[in-house]
């Protein structure tokens, strides 16, 4: 079960004593029973009946079999390392990390060489607020286990399953690497000034201006094939200075994102093709508000719209979801 449901609801979900991932606006939140469930704040959603607006109800996302136990551990930032040490012996944990947060950025820029993170599946994303609301309200993620909430803290949920189930997480990315210019950076981070373009020294926010850049299209970076993107937020004329979603990293090359025509129908096309009926689900802000999600569907891609994803890493402009499938029997 996976949908948009009132607090009314959400509260005798709890009270059941099953596992789950529930979004929502921090007041509904901070309305719900203690349980065996994590939260994070996000106005925004895709439903079963498409994509809405709701600061009323909440989506919630049982943990239904295969799973059979929860723990649940929050991580301030100075912990957040240790995530991959309190991984179930089999399993999958999901992960909920306020937006913009001391914790969120050391996860962002250092979560791949932490020791053990991918040896178990990690999936979740990052909670955020009404675009409207970004100055004045601050993200929060929710232990439902105590009530307690955070605004600069990450909360797992580690869920063992049954053995002969494993949890796999899939990436849909509607974008990969244009042909255009190749771009590098002299140092990692979430902000930059100077780049390199095909090796010479630039100004990115000059680029960017210069070139007309659609910040609507973000850099995307070829790891061995997987195209992982890092969203554009907003150009500094004053400073000069480039604000991103997610760290660019040093060495690495990026390009820009080929331009997508038809960028709405990319996640109805995955799920009809793919896995029909993830355990659970999450979809970028930006994909809702370039494709224009709101009113439309994504099939059985229902969850929160996030203003950041996780597949094991920060990502960002993505769909991401999680299956759980028969383990593979070992030949006899």
């Amino acid at each position: 079960m996976a949908d948009l449901v009132s607090v009314g609801q959400a509260r005798e979900l709890i009270l059941s004593g099953q596992p789950m991932l529930i979004a929502g606006d921090a007041a509904q939140l901070a309305r719900l029973p203690r349980g065996q469930w994590i939260g994070g704040t996000t106005p925004y959603f895709m439903s079963k009946g498409g994509g809405r607006v709701d600061r009323e109800r909440v989506f919630v996302t049982l943990l239904q079999d295969p799973v059979q136990a929860g723990k649940i551990r929050v991580y301030p930032e100075h912990d957040v390392h240790q995530i991959p040490a309190d991984y179930p012996e089999h399993g999958c944990s999901f992960i909920i990390l306020p937006a913009g947060s001391a914790t969120h950025f050391r996860f962002a820029r250092e979560c791949a060489d932490w020791p053990g993170l991918f040896n178990s599946p990690l999936i979740g994303w990052n909670a955020g607020v009404l675009l409207s609301e970004l100055s004045s309200s601050s993200p929060r993620v929710f232990n439902g286990t105590t009530g307690e909430s955070f605004d600069d803290t990450a909360v797992v949920l580690h869920a063992s399953i049954r053995p002969s189930v494993v949890a796999k997480i899939e990436i849909v990315n509607a974008f990969h690497q244009g042909q255009g210019d190749r771009l590098t950076f002299p140092r990692s981070g979430f902000s930059v000034t100077d780049c390199f373009v095909n090796g010479r020294v630039c100004n990115f926010a000059d680029y960017i201006t210069e070139n007309a850049v659609d910040v609507r299209w973000p850099l995307v970076a070829d790891y061995s094939g997987a195209q992982i993107n890092v969203s554009l937020q907003r150009v500094d004329a004053a400073s000069k200075r480039v604000h991103m979603y997610a760290p660019v990293f040093e060495g690495v090359e990026y390009r820009l994102a080929a331009p997508v025509s038809d960028l709405a129908s990319v996640f109805g096309r995955e799920f009809d093709a793919h896995h029909p009926k993830p355990a659970f689900s999450c979809n970028c802000i930006l994909n809702f508000l370039f494709a224009e999600l709101e009113g439309k569907t994504t099939g059985n891609a229902t969850g929160p719209i996030t203003f950041g994803e996780i597949a094991y890493i920060q990502l960002n402009q993505t769909l991401v979801y999680v299956t759980f499938e028969n383990a593979e029997q070992p030949a006899g």
